[in-house]
């Protein structure tokens, strides 16, 4: 007992620290509330997110109805590496983050259970340059504006579910956002006749804490169909909230060198800003899947996301907007035999899914889509098992000036399982 707990110390320490830590680089999370980072557990991703069972030593993090279905301890922690690739219609650029996914542990109670944990809901992090030759004077004027964002909203958890019967059963989880977002916009002019001496350079700091409560509700039922078939469904809500968000802003004289980056800065000027809310849309899913238990699934999740009226951390932009959303998940995945004795590979989880997202962001008259394929095994150790995922996919698009992300990721999940507050009759 005492060496489980050292353990879960042990990573809850790393993560906390990690989630510190930049682990997007896209372009778009500059929008609203930056790039959503949190979609399931490993085992949950590598059938493209499909969420519409409980398991009785593994953990479900998106439906919190789940957790009654636990019959042992389970701990869960997982991180991804992804390797991204963007381009424009001229140049592309490869860009590579690892994070820490989540961490997690599930108790069960009885018919009831319960669960709690640390994980991202949203992450910042772009460099964007526009930069301008300028000769309408006369001289040779390079004139460059330079966006640079980073931070995250992390949130932890507390969850509990109740098994009515053997069929149905129903949880909430209680969530507290938190965090802190930073925007830097820098301006200079380079004569480049005179050696790219600085003339102008201004600097602006705007930086946003965030905090707030989020729930999300959910329910599960599953039936027998001929004996040999399960039946399995699960609903889920989230409920629109606000989170709070007071802003400090300040200006400064600043020196740069030729690359944007900076010298020295002048003695900052503060400006009063007003605080404000940032929405968090409400999202309804439904799923719907049929399978042998231990040996196969296949199911599909759709998502509908209210989030016509989501709005920007930092202030609206003229060429954004947002729109309703829909996310589309088919997936599932098969066992040999589970109950194997001599074939390790028998025992085996294979998954595999597809996902589809309409975008909720607009820019310059185009949603921004996101698509990928989904593959991953997992792999056996007793009662724990370690989750292996592979992601491809795609968002946006290199026309209409838009940024086009291809990516690959790589996600391992550990989950270990065991009975817990169990006395030792023989000492």
């Amino acid at each position: 007992m005492t060496n489980k707990l050292s353990i879960i110390l042990f990573l809850l320490t790393i993560s906390i620290a990690s989630y510190a830590q930049e682990n997007t680089a896209s372009p778009y999370s500059y929008f609203g509330q930056g790039d959503l980072r949190f979609r399931g557990t490993v085992d949950a991703r590598s059938m493209g997110g499909l969420n519409i069972a409980g398991d009785s030593i593994a953990l479900n993090l998106q439906n919190p109805a789940s957790y009654s279905s636990l019959r042992l301890v389970s701990f869960a922690v997982a991180g991804t590496t992804s390797f991204t690739t963007l381009k424009n219609a001229s140049v592309s650029e490869p860009t590579q983050r690892t994070s820490i996914d989540y961490l997690a542990i599930g108790i069960p109670m009885g018919k009831f259970g319960t669960a709690l944990g640390i994980m991202p809901y949203s992450a910042v992090g772009y460099n964007i340059r526009n930069t301008i030759t300028d000769n309408s004077d006369g001289n040779s004027l390079l004139r460059n504006r330079q966006l640079i964002g980073s931070g995250n909203v992390n949130k932890v958890f507390l969850g509990t579910s109740y098994a009515f019967t053997s069929k149905f059963s129903v949880g909430i989880n209680v969530e507290y956002n938190f965090g802190v977002i930073e925007n830097r916009t820098r301006e200079s002019v380079f004569d480049l006749g005179t050696e790219n001496f600085v003339q102008l350079g201004s600097r602006e700091l705007n930086e946003a804490s965030l905090s707030g409560i989020t729930t999300r509700i959910g329910a599960l039922y599953e039936t027998k169909y001929k004996d040999k078939y399960t039946i399995y469904s699960s609903l889920s809500f989230v409920p629109e909230s606000k989170l709070q968000v007071d802003k400090t802003t300040n200006f400064a004289t600043a020196l740069f060198d030729d690359l944007g980056n900076e010298i020295s800065v002048g003695t900052p000027i503060e400006r009063e800003v007003q605080d404000k809310k940032l929405v968090v849309p409400s999202q309804f899913s439904f799923g719907f899947g049929v399978g042998q238990k231990y040996k196969w699934l296949l199911g599909a999740d759709v998502t509908i996301v209210n989030s016509a009226n989501q709005n920007d951390i930092f202030g609206e932009s003229l060429n954004s907007s947002y729109q309703n959303a829909q996310r589309f998940v088919v997936g599932g995945y098969y066992i040999p035999k589970h109950d194997s004795y001599n074939s390790f590979f028998s025992r085996v989880v294979y998954r595999g899914g597809f996902r589809y997202d309409s975008g909720s962001l607009v820019i310059n008259n185009q949603a921004i889509k996101d698509y990928g394929m989904n593959f991953g095994v997992g792999l056996p150790l007793g009662f724990s098992k370690v989750d292996i995922g592979l992601e491809i996919g795609k968002r946006g698009i290199t026309t209409r000036g838009l940024v086009e992300e291809n990516y690959f990721n790589l996600s391992i999940g550990l989950s270990l399982s065991d009975k817990w507050f169990i006395k030792n009759l023989i000492d």
